[in-house]
C-alpha cells in the first residue's frame, strides 16, 4: 500500500439495520478497488469484514471491522459494523474514529430500527452523514419510497438524493449524478444520455440540489437570492460544505451485489467525508480539557478503540492517531497506567490481517500487539506531552446471566478468562454479587452475552453452565427493638458466659450499619465489645429472614453480664450474634428490593402499550418527554420485575423500542410477595 498523509486518508463508518447489506458492501468496495480478486458472500463465511469464526456460524456481523481501500490517492479506512442492537458497543467505538457515517439503507424495507439508532448516534456526537440506498436491483425496491422512509423517520435532517436510479428491481441499470447532470451505467460505468423519461425529474431534483447548495454557504444564498445562477463549481462548494457540516444528507443509490454505482459512491466518500485534519478532537492535558487536530508534526497521541486476545498473537490493540505520527520502535506511555512502552509490533490492518509498518501519520488506524496492560479507551502519547483522548460512553450492560464452572477445571480458569473477555469489550461487565453468592456476565443482550459465552468456551476452553440471576435482596427493620440473651456453657472444664442486652434500630437507606455501646458502670468490660459486634456482623452477612444481607441498623448495647473467669471473646460473640437476632425479631424485619429507573424510547404509536405493561411489572412512571417522532417514558421498576424485560420490549414494539436502566434505590418488597421470596430462598439453601 502506497504511503498517505493525513489529508488524504478517510475514516467511514458503515452503518445500518442488520441485513441491510453493509459487509456486502464492503467486500464489493474492496473488489472494485482491486484489493481482492474475487467478492465473497455472507452467506459462506468468505468475507474479509467477518472473520470470526461465530460471526461465520451465526451469518451476522458480531466485531467491528477495519478494511481499507485505495481510490484516486485516497486511502478510505471502511469500519464495518454490526447491525444487531446487542453489539452497539462495536458500533460507538467505529464511530469514536469515524469522521463520518455510510449509512445503508435497503431499498425495500426503508428506513428501519437500526437506520434510527445509528443515526441518533451519529446526531449525538455531530458528525456528517452519507446514505447508499442499497439493493436497487432487489424485486419491489423503491427509491422514492427510501426516501419518503428517511424524511418520515428524520424529519429534522435535511436528506437531499445527489443521484436519481436509472430504473429498479431487475431493470435497475445505472445512476443519473445530479451534480455532474451525467448518467452512468453498468459496473464498469460508462456514460450514456439520461434517458427521455427521466429528464423531467431529473431537472426537478437538480432544482433541489442547488437550493440546498445555496443553504449552505451565506454568500451562495445571497446570490441566489438575487436571481442569478450558481456555477457548477458553486454548486460543489455548497454541497461539499453542507455535507461536511451536517447541514445536508447527501442520498446515493446502487447495488452491492451487482456493482453498479460503487464508483461513484467511492467518489462521494472522497469529496464530502472530512479528511481527519478538518475536525477538532477533544484531549485532556492533564486535568485541561484541549482539543487536538490531526497534525502529523505535533505530540504523538493514539486511542485504542477495540482490543482482541487472540491465543496465538496474543493482544491485539487497534489504534487511531489522533495527532503526531506513532513509529515503530518508539517509546510511548499509556496515560491510564503512566507506564512506557516500547512499539515492538506495528500493524496496518485489513480484517483479520496484518501488515507490518514503520509509522502510521495522523488520521491512520493499524493494530499494536503484545502490550499486555493496554485497554480499550488508553491513550498512547508521549511522556513529555501527555494528552489523553476522551474516551467514547459505552451504555450499561441489560441482560444478565450467573456463570458457574461446569467443572473443577474450568473453575480454575472462569476469573481470568472472564477478565479477558471484559477486557475485549466494554460493554460487557461481570460482577460477583455477595448477596446471591454468584458471579453475574451482564451484556446488551441475550445474542450478546450467547456470544460472550461461547467465546469463553472457544478461545479460552471455559465451559460454563448459566441461570437467571437471582435478585439480590437485602434485609433491613421497619421499626426500634430489643432483646437479651444470656450465653451460659459448662462442659466440665472452664465454662462461657456471656449475657448481653441490645436494641436495634432502622436507619436512612444507604447508611448501612452503625453499632454503639451505652453500657455503664462496667456491667461489660470494654474489651468485650469488639467480641459483640464481631458476632453481630455474624449475622448481618447470613441474613435473618432470608438469607440476604442486613443493611441499614443500629445495634446498641445498652446493658449486660460477665463473668470473672467464663467470659471470654467467643462467649461475647456468640450473645451478641443471638441478641441481635432476637432484637431482630422484635423490629418488625422487611426484605427490600432494588429499584431501578428504567428509560424506554419507542415511536409514538407504542406508548400506551409500554405505559400498561409497567402497571403490569409493578412499574411507577415518573414522566414522558418527546424526542422526534419518539417517546422516552421515564418510569421506576424492580430488578426482579424487568429482567429480561429487553425479549418483551421487542416482542411489544417489533423491535422498534430501546432502553436503559440504573440502579434507584432499594424499597421494601410488598407483603403479599415476601414470603414467596423467603420460602424459595429456603428451598435453594437446602437444595446446596
Amino acid at each position: 500500500m502506497a504511503t498517505y498523509q493525513t489529508d488524504q486518508i478517510r475514516n467511514v463508518a458503515i452503518l445500518g439495520h442488520g441485513g441491510s447489506g453493509k459487509t456486502s458492501l464492503v467486500e464489493a468496495l474492496l473488489h472494485k478497488t482491486g484489493v481482492i480478486n474475487r467478492a465473497g458472500r455472507v452467506e459462506d463465511g468468505a468475507t474479509v469484514s467477518d472473520w470470526d469464526a461465530e460471526e461465520q456460524r451465526r451469518g451476522i456481523s458480531i466485531n467491528l471491522s477495519v478494511a481499507p481501500v485505495e481510490f484516486e490517492e485516497t486511502k478510505i479506512n471502511l469500519i464495518d459494523t454490526p447491525g444487531y442492537i446487542d453489539f452497539v458497543g462495536e458500533v460507538i467505538s467505529a464511530l469514536h474514529v469515524a469522521e463520518a457515517g455510510l449509512m445503508l439503507v435497503d431499498a425495500v424495507a426503508g428506513a428501519e430500527v437500526g437506520t434510527e439508532l445509528a443515526w441518533n448516534r451519529l446526531d449525538e456526537l455531530n458528525k456528517p452523514r452519507i446514505v447508499f440506498i442499497n439493493r436497487m436491483g432487489r424485486e419491489n425496491a423503491s427509491f422514492e419510497k427510501a426516501i419518503d422512509s428517511l424524511r418520515e423517520a428524520f424529519p429534522d435532517s435535511n436528506i437531499v438524493p445527489f443521484q436519481l436510479p436509472m430504473g429498479q428491481g431487475e431493470g435497475f441499470k445505472g445512476v443519473v449524478s445530479l451534480v455532474t447532470g451525467k448518467a452512468y451505467e453498468g459496473s464498469a460505468p460508462k456514460e450514456v444520455p439520461v434517458p427521455a423519461d427521466m429528464q423531467e425529474a431529473v431537472a426537478a431534483a437538480q432544482v433541489a440540489l442547488v437550493e440546498a447548495a445555496a443553504e449552505a454557504d451565506d454568500d451562495l444564498i445571497m446570490k441566489y437570492f438575487d436571481g442569478e445562477e450558481l456555477t457548477p463549481e458553486e454548486v460543489r462548494r455548497g454541497l461539499h460544505r453542507g455535507v461536511r457540516s451536517g447541514a445536508i444528507v447527501p442520498v446515493y443509490c446502487g447495488s452491492a451485489l451487482s456493482d453498479i454505482g460503487l464508483e461513484r459512491l467511492l467518489k462521494a466518500m472522497r469529496r464530502y467525508v472530512p479528511a481527519p485534519n478538518e475536525r477538532m478532537v477533544e484531549a485532556f492535558l492533564g486535568d485541561d480539557s484541549v482539543e487536538i487536530l490531526a497534525d502529523s508534526n505535533a505530540t504523538p497521541s493514539a486511542a485504542v478503540f477495540k482490543t482482541i486476545i487472540d491465543r496465538y498473537v496474543g493482544r491485539m490493540n487497534y489504534i487511531r492517531v489522533f495527532s503526531g505520527t506513532i513509529k515503530k520502535d518508539a517509546n510511548l506511555v499509556n496515560s491510564r497506567t503512566g507506564e512506557s512502552h516500547r512499539i515492538a509490533s506495528l500493524n496496518s490492518v485489513r480484517g483479520k490481517d496484518l501488515h507490518g509498518v514503520d509509522h502510521l501519520v495522523a488520521g491512520d488506524i493499524g493494530v499494536v500487539t503484545k502490550i499486555d496492560d493496554l485497554l480499550t479507551g488508553d491513550s498512547l502519547t508521549s511522556e513529555n506531552e501527555p494528552l489523553t483522548v476522551a474516551p467514547p460512553a459505552y451504555p450499561r450492560p441489560l441482560y444478565s446471566v450467573a456463570v458457574t464452572p461446569a467443572t473443577k477445571a474450568d473453575s480454575a480458569k472462569l476469573g481470568q478468562s472472564l477478565q479477558a473477555l471484559v477486557e475485549e469489550d466494554p460493554t460487557l461487565k461481570v460482577q460477583n454479587i455477595s448477596a446471591t453468592k454468584q458471579n453475574v456476565l451482564q451484556g446488551m443482550g441475550e445474542s450478546h452475552v450467547d456470544v460472550a459465552i461461547r467465546r469463553l468456551d472457544q478461545k479460552f476452553g471455559v465451559s460454563v453452565d448459566t441461570a437467571v440471576p437471582k435478585v439480590p435482596y437485602q434485609e433491613t427493620i421497619s421499626r426500634s427493638g430489643q432483646a437479651q440473651y444470656r450465653h451460659k456453657k459448662q462442659t466440665g472444664g472452664a465454662g462461657q458466659f456471656a449475657e448481653v442486652h441490645m436494641r436495634v434500630e432502622p436507619l436512612e437507606r444507604g447508611d448501612g450499619f452503625q453499632y454503639a455501646s451505652e453500657v455503664f458502670g462496667g456491667a461489660i468490660s470494654n474489651v468485650f465489645l469488639p467480641s459483640i459486634e464481631k458476632g453481630v456482623k455474624q449475622v448481618l452477612d447470613i441474613g435473618f429472614i432470608a438469607g440476604f444481607p442486613v443493611v441499614d441498623v443500629k445495634a446498641v448495647v445498652f446493658d449486660g453480664k460477665e463473668h470473672p473467669v467464663d467470659s471470654k471473646d467467643i462467649a461475647f460473640q456468640t450473645a451478641g450474634r443471638e441478641a441481635f437476632r432476637a432484637a431482630m425479631e422484635q423490629a418488625g424485619p422487611v426484605l427490600l428490593e432494588p429499584i431501578y429507573q428504567i428509560d424506554v424510547t419507542v415511536p409514538d404509536a407504542y406508548m400506551g402499550d409500554i405505559m400498561g405493561d409497567f402497571n403490569t411489572r409493578r412499574g411507577r412512571v415518573l414522566g414522558m418527554e418527546q424526542k422526534g417522532n419518539r417517546t422516552i417514558i421515564k418510569a421506576l421498576a424492580p430488578l426482579a420485575e424487568i429482567m429480561r424485560y429487553g425479549t418483551d420490549l421487542r416482542s411489544m414494539t417489533q423491535g422498534r423500542g430501546i432502553y436503559t436502566i440504573e440502579f434507584d434505590h432499594y424499597d421494601p418488597v410488598p407483603l403479599h410477595l415476601t414470603d414467596d421470596i423467603i420460602i424459595a430462598s429456603k428451598r435453594e439453601a437446602e437444595e446446596e
